[in-house]
């Protein structure tokens, strides 16, 4: 029998840059240098994706990016970050440093190390159990009332919803859900009669889309990812594949094109030499591209309104894009942000047509807007229970407001959801009347404990004019009230 002889592979040549440069990865946090800030350094052998990682560690603990210097030709990656926790102080947490400094130093990426801060954000899956849950993701054109829908429609199959998180954006809608089922043992039927009844849902817009065309099935997708197992659960796993939930909703809502937005036509924003601009209080969001032709890049910058995950959600654009940064810089003044990206797609060109700067100025412009939610937030508190979110969205919705964007997750034997929601014809500012009148009866039987937030688009109360909504808080009681009584009589 002819002998088989396979190349011969040193074992310490994956240590090889390792051996040549040092450490792959060295990271500093200065908490000396500037007195209301920390900067986290970060020095490695470059890959693509890298930056998105970084920053993605820098989210996941609710940190605000400052500002920040990136280079990474080559091939050795450099960043600075100057960050401050949620409450605009500098890190003094050791166990957040701890983290920092553990998950950015390896360098095969974050899931590992996440876990142990996925109760400190609620935008990441962290059930209590693990094993018997589904994820589910959703995607559509959005209508008022969908999520309460979809919502119901689970409740209907007897399916819990752990843990979900919905975007809207530009009449689309995007949902990844996680859910446990006590009718079954997630058998493959079982799964595809959970998909057809929520395609079911979905599908249901009859009236005309925004753009004046019958709505696209195509657009309309649900798709179940099966059991989880015992994994980490910061992240949606798709075969192999780990995305985390932020990340996975991004690119669900640019697979519908959700850039392409209702108004796009004679009445969209005005498109200059220099790029997009986007209306909105105060200062105007400025996308544009320029030619870099010197050193073959493309230079993107983005000039915005400044919030927390800016940074990450315009780097995890432009990676899903195919584009790699390498060199860019961030700063934040007075509650406005300015970025600056030097970028080549993933095949080494710079951006070359109009057409494709213009989608990219399209697409960021997206990004940087779905996470900028409408409405007042309401923060709910409840037992868990099935058919819980379904009581509540439905309450809402039969009183005339449309969730805009959820985020719905279990502690224990608790169920903490946060909404934003808007009245139905698009009115961002809520009376005070309401809010208070919610409040009061949502503490009611069975209780709900509720928090209202985005108070500067809360309108007072006007003791010379009653309140549009003023009956909400009696009808939101009694519906309640029916709701536990029933559901009491089932127990």
């Amino acid at each position: 029998m002819k002998k088989i002889c396979w190349p011969y592979f040193d074992p310490e040549f994956d240590n090889l840059p390792e051996r040549i440069y040092g450490p792959t990865c060295r990271v500093c946090i200065d908490n000396e240098t500037w007195e209301d800030c920390t900067i986290v350094k970060v020095d490695s052998v470059n890959k693509q994706g890298l930056l998105l990682e970084v920053v993605q560690v820098l989210t996941d603990v609710n940190l605000t990016i400052t500002k920040s210097y990136i280079s990474s030709d080559a091939g050795w990656f450099m960043d600075v970050f100057h960050v401050k926790d949620e409450h605009g102080n500098k890190l003094t947490d050791q166990k957040v440093i701890n983290y920092i400094q553990k998950a950015l130093s390896t360098s095969t990426g974050t899931p590992d190390s996440a876990k142990a801060y996925t109760n400190n954000n609620p935008t990441l899956f962290s059930p209590t159990n693990p094993t018997d849950h589904t994820t589910i993701e959703m995607t559509g054109t959005d209508r008022p009332g969908l999520f309460s829908e979809i919502s119901a429609a689970l409740a209907d199959l007897h399916c819990n919803i752990v843990e979900a998180h919905a975007w809207s954006h530009n009449a689309r809608l995007a949902c990844v859900a996680q859910i446990s089922d006590q009718s079954t043992d997630h058998n493959p039927h079982r799964l595809a009669t959970i998909e057809d009844h929520l395609i079911t849902v979905l599908r249901a817009t009859t009236a005309l889309s925004p753009c004046g065309k019958e709505p696209n099935n195509s657009q309309q997708e649900v798709k179940t990812i099966g059991l989880l197992g015992s994994g980490d659960h910061n992240y949606v796993h798709q075969g192999t594949m780990s995305t985390n939930v932020e990340r996975r909703l991004h690119q669900l809502m640019l697979s519908i094109r959700d850039f392409d937005g209702p108004n796009d036509g004679p009445q969209s924003s005005p498109r200059t030499p220099l790029g997009l601009y986007s209306e909105g209080e105060g200062r105007k969001t400025v996308v544009w591209i320029e030619s870099c032709e010197e050193k073959g890049y493309s230079m993107v910058s983005i000039e915005c309104k400044d919030r927390r995950r800016l940074m990450f959600d315009t780097v995890c654009t432009l990676t899903d894009l195919q584009y790699v940064i390498f060199h860019a810089s961030a700063s934040a003044q007075e509650g406005y942000a300015f970025q600056e990206y030097f970028i080549r797609h993933i095949d080494g060109d710079a951006l070359c047509t109009q057409s494709e700067k213009e989608r990219v100025i399209k697409c960021l412009e997206a990004a940087i807007e779905r996470r900028v939610s409408e409405g007042i937030r309401l923060e709910l508190c409840a037992d868990d229970r099935i058919g819980l979110l379904s009581d509540i969205t439905r309450v809402l919705r039969e009183n005339g407001l449309v969730v805009v964007r959820a985020d719905v997750a279990t502690q224990g034997e608790k169920s903490i959801n946060a909404f934003y929601v808007r009245d139905i014809s698009g009115n961002e500012v809520v009376d005070m009347d309401f809010v208070e009148s919610m409040k009061r009866e949502l503490m009611g039987s069975n209780p709900i404990y509720v928090q209202v937030k985005n108070d500067t688009r809360i309108r007072p109360s006007s003791p010379e004019r009653p309140s549009p909504l003023s009956n909400f808080g009696d009808m939101l009681k009694s519906q309640l009230e029916r709701l536990s009584n029933n559901f009491a009589k089932i127990k």
